[in-house]
């Protein structure tokens, strides 16, 4: 595997070495012991689509839990999920903005999202609305690395990314919170909620609200110093707001029967050129469920769900609007014969339905699926197994496998290894766009002839872990064929359509590490990505050539960080560097590598009551994540919180 190589990855393995040194001398002091090391103990579902501890899990998997996201005030969703390992961000010139997330190298649409477990990837443009969901109504992020096609079906070929929001707390009557923020942009947050337990209800409700003025979106100039068409010399600001709520009653011992409900919207400015000088649109995001969770005897729990989502994108300044509405079913019955062996059977229905200011060929399409997860536990080795199939009304059957073995060497050494396969359907764009003619000859139609883009993933780890170190490291590959090209002219047409031209092969390389040192928390991770296009051709305007990088992905990112806690007072210090990229597939505009340093601070002033600063690109660093686009200077918010 090409792993580029600098005086940066060195630097990155340097950071990491204290970490493996501090976890050889350790791991050789406890030798003698017999004591199994204690393990996480944090519960999480995404993995395996049932409830297991973190440290059973088979995979590569990250929680981004409720104090790194205390630690982020001011932050949008897209900023706190890219500081993780395997994962790079861009925004068309703010949060308020098209955002997208490269999982693995993979692209914003072949990376499933998911609201409590249902899934919000626009049925249109195939992308989620980033803008729309407010950190404020978050509780966990689970993040799944790699094909998960076979546990979640489409768009999971770089992995898995569920946001969980508030739930209610077991055993506590009633707790509430606030928080009320002001800094850069004059930008302001607030957001508030209640939650708590009793007599068998549990219950939660949360609201927020935020507003900025912004900064310009856009550059005057591009990469290669030709004048930027669309800037407009404005600040571009939003207005955003949210709600999300719960409510659950244990009716019998092992009976839950529970409602979620998320919905936000978010006002967003952005730049559309001088001949437009007010442009602005609307995301919105909702997601509803219910949910009855039933242990029917000691070996066998049923989870019924219902939901559906909706997305939508209102464009105001060209009076375009397109809405995606998902009703999802799915029925996972697990049984456990004996102990560690679990077998789950799912069946699962996805209704998908469109509304938009275009009339698309066809405005509809069901799913259903049946599959199978297998979680086992022998002695040392860890294992889990799955099978699905997926039955597109417009397209067919697509199946899906994965294996995955994990082997405890000792207490605190593991290895593993893990293959799985994954599949993107086409989206009703690629699909199911009507013959347009947009003027000077540019015509363009759906191809509903289109397949699925298909991947298969091979992953290897080696990883060391005790209460106060963990050091890891993992090395994959994804092979990625039928790649969706949305826009190509068709000779034998005589127009523009969606074809399946493309390959690709995503390699890497992920080393992370933590230690804890009484008061203090390291943290580092370096990723080194090789996003390939293996389909031969030459380059020529968008289409790539041989061997050349996919747009928009870093082939080296690191990220460090300290924190430090002296009484009441938390300090932190983060430093982010990421590596040059292209912004077209044929590799003709170079965006330069950059680094940031952010700084935070915490003060407990109470059990009740704390203060919350970041200070973000502390240096004031100008860089760009999409070509034409500003991204933020140096900026400070300050966040007041409450707690019952």
């Amino acid at each position: 595997m090409s792993i580029p190589f600098s005086r940066r990855t060195l630097a990155a393995a340097i950071c990491l070495f204290p970490l493996a040194a501090t976890a050889q001398s350790q791991n050789s002091a406890d030798a003698p012991s017999t004591t199994p090391v204690s393990r996480l103990s944090e519960i999480v579902v995404t993995p395996s689509r049932m409830a297991e501890p973190l440290s059973d899990v088979v995979g590569d998997v990250t929680v981004i839990g409720p104090e790194q996201l205390a630690n982020a005030p001011g932050e949008s969703l897209a900023q706190i999920i890219g500081q993780a390992p395997g994962v790079q961000f861009t925004t068309n010139g703010g949060p308020q903005t098209a955002t997208g997330l490269y999982l693995r190298g993979a692209s914003t649409n072949q990376s499933l999202i998911l609201i409590d477990g249902m899934r919000i990837n626009g049925s249109t443009s195939g992308g989620a609305a980033f803008p729309a969901i407010d950190p404020a109504m978050v509780e966990r992020i689970e993040i799944v690395r790699g094909a998960a096609s076979s546990l979640y079906g489409s768009d999971a070929i770089g992995g898995v990314i569920n946001i969980i929001t508030k739930k209610g707390e077991q055993d506590r009557p009633l707790s509430a919170w606030a928080n009320v923020g002001y800094g850069t942009y004059e930008t302001s947050k607030s957001s508030l909620g209640l939650s708590g337990a009793s007599d068998g209800w549990d219950y939660s409700l949360s609201a927020s609200a935020n507003d900025s003025k912004g900064f310009d979106a856009t550059r005057k100039r591009m990469a290669n110093n030709s004048d930027n068409l669309g800037h407009y010399a404005d600040k571009d600001g939003y207005r955003s707001h949210a709600v999300s709520g719960t409510l659950g009653y244990r009716w019998a011992e092992g009976h839950r029967i529970g409602l979620t409900a998320y919905n936000s919207q978010i006002r967003g400015d952005y730049d559309a050129g001088s001949s437009v000088p007010d442009a602005y649109a609307f995301y919105r995001q909702q997601a509803y469920g219910v949910t009855s969770t039933d242990r029917i005897t000691d070996w066998w729990e049923s989870d019924l769900k219902f939901g559906f989502t909706k997305d939508g994108y209102d464009d105001r300044t060209y009076n375009t609007l397109f809405n995606s509405l998902k009703r999802q079913y799915s029925w996972i019955n697990t049984v456990t014969p004996i102990q560690d062996q679990h077998l789950s059977l799912l069946l699962e229905r996805q209704e998908e339905r469109v509304e938009s200011s275009t009339q698309y060929d066809q405005a509809g399409r069901n799913t259903n699926a049946v599959g199978l997860i297998y979680k086992g536990k022998f002695d040392r080795l860890h294992t889990q197994a799955s099978v699905r199939n997926d039955n597109y009304t417009d397209y067919g059957n697509q199946a899906t496998g994965s294996l995955g073995l994990d082997f405890d060497l000792t207490n605190a050494w593991q290895v593993g290894i893990a293959g799985n396969t994954g599949f993107r359907a086409p989206t009703f764009n690629d699909m199911y766009t009507p013959f347009t003619d947009y003027g000077y000859g540019d015509i363009f139609q759906g191809n509903p002839n289109l397949k699925p883009e298909k991947s298969k993933n091979i992953e290897a780890h080696v990883q060391y872990q005790t209460e106060a170190t963990l050091v890891r490291a993992t090395i994959y590959q994804n092979r990625i064929r039928n790649l969706i090209s949305g826009y190509v002219f068709d000779p034998a047409l005589g127009y523009n359509t969606a074809k399946n031209t493309s390959r690709a092969t995503i390699r890497g390389l992920t080393l992370t590490g933590e230690q804890r040192l009484g008061d203090t928390t390291l943290r580092a991770s370096a990723d080194f990505l090789d996003p390939r296009n293996d389909t031969p051709q030459a380059a020529q305007g968008y289409f790539p050539a041989e061997g050349s990088t996919l747009l928009r992905r870093a082939r080296q990112v690191f990220h460090a960080s300290v924190e430090h806690r002296i009484q009441a007072l938390k300090l932190g210090a983060e430093y982010e560097y990421t590596g040059n990229r292209y912004d077209d597939a044929a590799n003709q505009t170079r965006l330069g590598g950059f680094s940031l340093v952010n700084l935070t601070a915490a003060y407990d002033f109470s059990k009740s009551l704390g203060v919350q600063v970041r200070w973000n690109n502390v240096f004031d660093k100008d860089y760009v994540l999409v070509d034409g686009y500003n991204t933020p200077g140096s900026n400070v918010f300050v966040n007041l919180s409450w707690r019952m």
